[in-house]
């Protein structure tokens, strides 16, 4: 891609983003929404290769249908209220067919069929930004609908999520749909406080965002999007194999790694709103993402390569793709921010 192209594609991106968070009218920010989206496809299909051409048709029809029930219901809210804006989303049938439009467009189950797939056929960068950047402006909408959206649907939309991206990911050999799978697990856990307690729903999505940031730019370093594939990963990069295993296991929540600061908030907010059923069914459900987390771990560091190879072993040999500032940094804070959750607590409350 040219320079000046991807240029134009980054600022395309930044301007929808901006335009959403900025906007108070559902019209400005649904062409927030649309300007994001046709600023990936190009990124999405600049490898010229069928399956990413397919995962770009699959990307643009799902957005396309959900930015359609997006304008509809707003479009209704105006007609049937006589308001844009945003925060004043008042009919019920509006605000479901809204909650419903913002769930296909982040991947929330039970429509998140899109994402596994998608994420499959496009480049490890490209999956990073699907699953970081494209969320924050559908999430910006979702805080502000959410006090007016029934909650018995965002609490079932998010333990479907959470089950959905546990059993999803149980059998999956490619690592850019067992990534997938656990974006639809930890979106359920966001949208699960997102009328309790909007602040902990920011707070999961900034760590979620630096894990997967974290567990993409280490796959890309790897050069796997295999399983059986990490199993050479140690003789190359040992030290980052090392921290990757850490990564893993604080995207499953494990104390006393980063991962364990959202979820164990979280929990701890829905006992103080005694919601304990679903405290107890969420907690159950992310072990079924612990199981999948722990597979790969055990696969970098505790198995080798099941076939013989003719070629010469590498190990540790200097390559290309060197460990970037971005990686450490990302890897670092998705490993060792626990420690910090009494400052980050007093600052979000």
């Amino acid at each position: 891609m040219s320079p000046y192209v991807f240029i134009m594609v980054a600022f395309s991106l930044g301007l929808g983003t901006t335009l959403t968070f900025a906007s108070s009218h559902w019209l400005l920010a649904w062409m927030g929404l649309e300007i994001n989206t046709l600023a990936v496809v190009p990124l999405m299909a600049r490898q010229h290769h069928p399956r990413a051409i397919e995962a770009t048709t699959k990307y643009f029809l799902a957005q396309a249908t959900a930015a359609a029930m997006i304008l509809f219901a707003s479009m209704s809210n105006a007609w049937m209220s006589g308001q844009w804006e945003i925060s004043h989303i008042s009919h019920p049938i509006a605000s479901t067919a809204v909650t419903m439009g913002l769930a296909l467009k982040i991947g929330l189950a039970p429509v998140h069929f899109w994402l596994p797939e998608v994420i499959q056929g496009v480049t490890l960068s490209t999956g990073l930004v699907l699953s970081t950047w494209q969320k924050l402006a559908p999430f910006a909408l979702i805080l502000q609908v959410a006090h007016n959206t029934h909650p018995h649907l965002l609490t079932a939309l998010a333990l479907l999520s959470t089950l959905v991206g546990g059993w999803g990911g149980l059998n999956q050999t490619q690592l850019r749909k067992i990534l997938a799978y656990s974006s639809i697990a930890h979106l359920g856990w966001m949208i699960l406080v997102a009328q309790m307690a909007p602040q902990m729903t920011l707070l999961a999505l900034a760590m979620y965002i630096i894990m997967t940031t974290a567990m993409f730019l280490t796959l890309d370093k790897v050069g796997s999007t295999k399983i059986t594939t990490l199993t050479l990963a140690w003789s190359k990069t040992p030290a980052l194999s090392a921290l990757t295993c850490l990564t893993l296991l604080s995207l499953g929540g494990l104390p006393p790694l980063t991962g364990f600061m959202p979820k164990w908030l979280i929990l701890q907010e829905l006992v103080n709103q005694e919601f304990h059923t679903t405290a107890v069914l969420i907690a159950l459900a992310a072990l079924l993402g612990l199981f999948y987390y722990l597979r790969i771990a055990y696969i970098m560091t505790m198995t080798l390569f099941p076939q013989a190879s003719h070629a010469h072993t590498s190990w540790r040999v200097p390559t290309s793709k060197r460990p970037t500032l971005l990686l450490c940094a990302a890897t670092v804070m998705a490993t060792c921010l626990l420690p910090l959750a009494p400052s980050i607590v007093a600052l979000i409350n």
